[in-house]
């Protein structure tokens, strides 16, 4: 509040919508027309719309110091943000979102900021309409539609710089103040408070500086490489003197090769003349030598004539003679193949005689069995039907098997009380021994049935536990109760690869109820994944074998399958339905030797030898049987056979030590009588129904087998006749082809007699001829001579004349001559004038130029090139050496102007800085002083301001940095150099939000004194001070304009607020 003698400013923030926010002022309005007070680009009016926390807010800000005040969360800042989005600001300038949109206030799809700053020509009216859906915005100048580069440039003319924190210091970047360094305080001081073109002549300098650098480099460089070039080309300057006097030497070489090819052609052709005229002489001599031999060549000539005929009949003869003996070969393979096929019709022949004493033998046999079945059948007799019997003795026995398994519970019962009784068990150490010893065997395939299934090992537990949920019998895994037989246990391995897994670890019912109940508890209820069966309702456990095992014995085997093993009647009587068990025979290494005929047995499908299982099948269609066979795998679960009557006995030992055991054991005997007086029963019915029906099933399939046998027998007498013939025929055919041969031998006796008698006619004529060339060759010696002295000759000649013609070519190659010129050029003749005439003084002067042209070593034409190319090169560079050196005289002269312009003005600006800026820390009793740094004075681009301060009598002035002084101190020092830029500031408006929130309270009024006084002078610009709390009794001006932001659900609209009322009840409570 203003003091009560002092004269009120007005202005106020008007609001057209009921927003919870508000501001106000002392008193009055200002219009947007023309007004006093206010300096170029100064603002007069701030409206926002939708605008972060404003609905429709209009701002009258004064034209010096503006307070702004207001708890926080007002909406104080929201106004410094309107000024900086308003004149075309970055949004990164305030700090907080990066997107323009996110300041449109919350729920809106668009708001706007309108500025009018003072200008004395007129107003300028600046509206950003912000769009959220695009992050986009729309300007508007002085009303009409514009481009933000346009605003920009405006704002620019007007001195506006949103983006120095010398000039605009939102609340966000009031630590950044402090942390700028010298070199941007420098520059923003410079923009802010400089002349206009200050900034541009220090931004001069550094470009100068810098092409300066670049200028001086290129002169060390130039200067570097032409005292390089001097001193390398003086270096070879002896080499190309030598290399000039090496070239007159070889282009004496040269002239002297190209008149060597014209004296050497001149010598050929000397040379060929004299051939030419001692060939001519040969010939004349030969010709006279060959007149005299001729009436002996012509006889020559006629015995050859003769010969010629004579020799291609012999020729004609020796072919037919070879196609004669092929011929005659061909015929002998014939003969032997026909020999070959007549012993094989006599094999077939005999390997069906060897067949049909077989079939006789099989026929005698069947027959022989066929009488000895129905001796057997006569003996049997009639029998009544005895089925209800066998049903009747099948109930009884379920009965008891029944009472015995409730038995046997109630033994377990009495065992695991028992065990409880340490005395007891320490007086039958031997009996429980025994036991123990047939339980760990168990334990032992129960831990395997664990590895390899754990959900079954799961389910027999409980099977173990909840066994009296069922009604009828329940077994355990076959590989658990299935018993092999003690006295071999190898022929576990036959049961394992007889029966799959699956069902070696499946679980055996004897009701099918049983069975569903078990797997909806174990499989849908546990989710276990277990196998189960249930035995079939007619007992199959004591089903009789297709034939006794005493008629395969003779095959090696011993047993039936389900011999070999103990099992329950249940799981015995499923085996023997599934997997027909009692039906399997077993037998030995013998069985494997003779298991071609065993395989021929018409009633056996599956069978073992010791170490292999064979599958018989036979064909539906063609009747025939086919054979698979495998090995035999070692057993893994049954091989730990337990005697289950050796494990009952040591049981029933250790169960007679109970007070009940006479009881059970009287019960059990009647039981087990009972048992087995209804199983004898049950057997003799059971033989008594079936012996009849399988002896009269064996007749009927041996009298088969016999009618086969007798009908499919073969008649030797018409195989005989058959073979009689095609041995005829044959034979034959080996008549015929004997005829043949016979020919074909006679015609090769025929040409080859004819062939001798040419031969000796031969031999007759060629002596003749070789008497008559021998005398030839004798009278011709001097001929042979005369033609190799002629022959040589034309082949000199030959030579010369390719020589003459290769060194002419040359000659004029190397000349440059046309190739039908053959005169020496006029300069060419003068210059070999100038030289030797014979070869022998060619090849010396040449070897003497070549050794003086050979003492020049390692000297090329690329040396004088480079020495050329080089003088060129330091031409070129002195020339530009020049122009390099005047450019950087005259951008030394233009740095030396400019930094007369610049640097003079900038000392001038500081001192005036310093001196406002330590008046105002001697004013606060404490010390400052601002100084223009440079470590170089010719590094314009590392020029910097630096900020001194000390707060206390006791300390050095030290640097103002981010990490040396409080937070209190630094906004203290950034208020007070800004203060000291007020007056001198060229800027129309300054902006400083809240920096006085880390001051004490002292130091806050000396600032707020300072402000006061320097912002609300008439020669300082506009001045917006940002703050949410003011200290009591503080020193207002007139020239001050307060702008109170208040927000809350109660506030009064702007047109019914009463500011006197206001003032009279604040001075009412404050008389009180």
């Amino acid at each position: 509040m203003a003091s009560a003698g002092k004269k009120k400013r007005i202005s106020n923030v008007t609001n057209t919508q009921p927003s919870n926010n508000g501001a106000g002022s002392s008193s009055g309005t200002v219009g947007d027309g023309q007004v006093s007070g206010f300096v170029e680009g100064s603002i007069i009016r701030i409206t926002m719309q939708n605008f972060l926390t404003y609905d429709h807010s209009i701002v009258h800000p004064g034209p010096n110091l503006n307070m702004i005040v207001g708890a926080n969360g007002t909406g104080k800042s929201s106004i410094v943000c309107a000024i900086c989005l308003g004149l075309a600001g970055k949004t990164a300038i305030l700090g907080r979102g990066d997107k323009v949109g996110l300041y449109v206030k919350r729920g809106c799809n668009k708001g706007s900021v309108e500025i009018v700053l003072h200008k004395a020509k007129g107003n300028l009216v600046i509206n950003r309409e912000i769009h959220v859906e695009n992050n986009q915005s729309t300007w508007l100048l002085n009303g009409k539609h514009s481009s933000q580069k346009t605003v920009e440039e405006e704002v620019k003319a007007l001195q506006i710089q949103v983006s120095n924190l010398c000039q605009f210091l939102p609340q966000e970047k009031v630590g950044e103040f402090a942390k700028m360094t010298k070199i941007e305080l420098l520059e923003a001081t410079e923009k802010s408070v400089g002349p206009p073109e200050m900034y541009e002549f220090h931004c001069e300098l550094k470009t100068f500086r810098t092409k300066e650098r670049e200028l001086e480099n290129v002169c060390k460089e130039k200067a570097s490489a032409l005292e390089k070039f001097k001193q390398r080309n003086e270096r070879n300057k002896h080499d190309v003197e030598r290399y000039y006097e090496k070239k007159r030497h070889l282009d004496n070489i040269k002239m002297l090769e190209k008149k060597k090819p014209w004296v050497e052609y001149e010598t050929a052709r000397k040379e060929l003349e004299g051939v030419k005229k001692s060939r001519e002489d040969a010939k004349k001599q030969l010709k006279t030598v060959r007149e005299s031999q001729a009436p002996m060549l012509k006889k020559i000539q006629h015995i050859d004539s003769q010969l010629r005929p004579i020799e291609n009949q012999m020729k004609d003869k020796t072919v037919s003679i070879r196609e004669a003996s092929q011929k005659c070969k061909q015929k002998q393979d014939q003969l032997d193949r026909k020999h070959r096929e007549i012993e094989d019709i006599k094999q077939a022949f005999s390997l069906k005689q060897t067949e049909a004493a077989d079939r006789q033998k099989r026929i005698s046999n069947t027959r022989r069995m066929i009488d000895d079945l129905r001796a057997e059948l006569a003996n049997v007799g009639d029998q009544s039907d005895v089925t209800p019997r066998i049903n009747a003795v099948n109930a009884e026995l379920r009965r008891i098997q029944e009472e015995k398994a409730k038995m046997e519970g109630e033994k377990a019962d009495m065992r695991r009380e028992k065990d409880n009784l340490n005395g007891e068990c320490r007086r039958k150490t031997h009996t429980h021994t025994g036991l123990r010893s047939l339980d760990d065997m168990m334990k032992i395939k129960e831990e395997k049935l664990r590895g390899r299934s754990k959900d079954t090992y799961a389910a027999v537990q409980w099977l173990r536990q909840n066994k009296h949920i069922f009604s009828g019998n329940v077994y355990e895994p076959m590989m658990l109760v299935v018993r092999i037989s003690v006295r071999n246990p190898n022929h576990a391995k036959y049961v394992e690869n007889h029966i799959p897994f699956n069902d070696l670890r499946a679980f055996v019912f004897q009701k099918r109820e049983d069975m569903e109940k078990f797997m909806m508890e174990v499989r849908d209820s546990q989710n276990l994944r277990v196998n189960s069966v249930f035995a079939p309702e007619e007992s199959c456990a004591t089903r009789a074998p297709s034939r006794p095992i005493e008629s395969l014995k003779r095959f090696g085997f011993f047993a039936y399958l389900r011999e070999l093993f103990d099992a329950p009647e249940e799981v015995m009587s499923y085996l023997c339905n599934q997997y027909k068990v009692h039906d399997v025979p077993v037998g030995t290494d013998q069985t494997k030797a003779m298991i071609k005929t065993v395989i021929e047995e018409p009633y056996l499908k599956v069978l073992y030898t010791a170490e292999e299982k064979y599958s018989l099948k036979k064909s539906f269609y063609s009747g025939k049987t086919s054979t698979s066979n495998s090995a035999v795998r070692p057993s893994q679960y049954l091989t730990m056979a337990v005697d289950a009557e050796e494990k009952c006995q040591l049981e029933d030992d250790e169960f007679e030590t109970t007070p009940l055991h006479y009881t059970m054991q009287e019960r059990t005997a009647k039981l087990d009588h009972c048992d087995n007086e209804l199983r004898a029963q049950k057997k003799g019915l059971s033989e008594m129904k079936g012996k009849k029906r399988q002896l009269e099933q064996k007749i009927s399939t041996k009298q088969d087998s016999l009618r086969q046998m007798e009908q499919g027998g073969i008649d030797l007498q018409k195989a005989e006749e058959e073979t009689k013939a095609q041995i005829s025929a044959v034979n034959s055919q080996k008549v015929a082809i004997v005829a043949e041969f016979m020919a074909h031998m006679k015609l090769r006796a025929k040409l080859s007699m004819e062939k001798v008698y040419m031969a000796l006619e031969t031999v007759g004529m060629t002596a003749e001829k070789t008497k008559l060339e021998t005398d030839c060759r004798e009278g011709s010696a001097e001929l042979r001579v005369l033609e190799q002295a002629c022959a040589m000759l034309e082949q000199r000649k030959a030579r010369l004349l390719e020589m003459c013609k290769g060194l002419m070519r040359r000659a004029r190659e190397i000349c440059n001559m046309d190739p039908g010129e053959s005169a020496v050029p006029p300069d060419l003749h003068t210059a070999f004038s100038q030289l030797p005439d014979t070869m022998d003084e060619i090849d010396a002067m040449l070897n003497e130029e070549r050794s003086r042209a050979e003492c020049f070593t390692g000297l090329s034409e690329n040396v004088v090139d480079e020495y050329n190319r080089r003088e060129q090169e330091i031409k070129n560079l002195e020339k530009e050496l020049d122009e390099k050196s005047n450019a950087l005289k005259t951008y030394r002269q233009n740095i030396s102007e400019a930094k007369e312009r610049w640097l003079n003005p900038l000392k001038q600006l500081v001192e005036q800085i310093n001196d406002k800026f330590s008046d105002f820390f001697r004013s606060m009793q404490c010390a400052g002083e601002v100084d223009l740094h440079s470590e170089n004075e010719e590094e314009y681009d590392k020029y910097g301001i630096r900020i001194r301060v000390k707060f206390r009598s006791s300390t050095q002035l030290h640097e103002l940095t981010a990490h040396h002084q409080s937070g209190g101190e630094r906004s203290v020092s950034t208020m007070l150099y800004l203060m000291a830029l007020q007056e001198l500031n060229r800027c129309p408006f300054r902006v400083v939000d809240e920096i006085n929130q880390g001051m004490d309270p002292v130091n806050e009024r000396r600032v707020f004194d300072i402000v006061v006084r320097t912002a609300c002078k008439e020669t300082t610009s506009q001045y917006f001070f940002i703050t949410p709390k003011l200290l009591q009794n503080l020193q207002y001006a007139d020239e001050m304009t307060v702008l109170c932001v208040h927000n809350g659900p109660h506030m009064l609209p702007p047109n019914k607020w009463d500011e006197k009322a206001f003032t009279r009840r604040c001075l009412r409570r404050k008389g009180k």
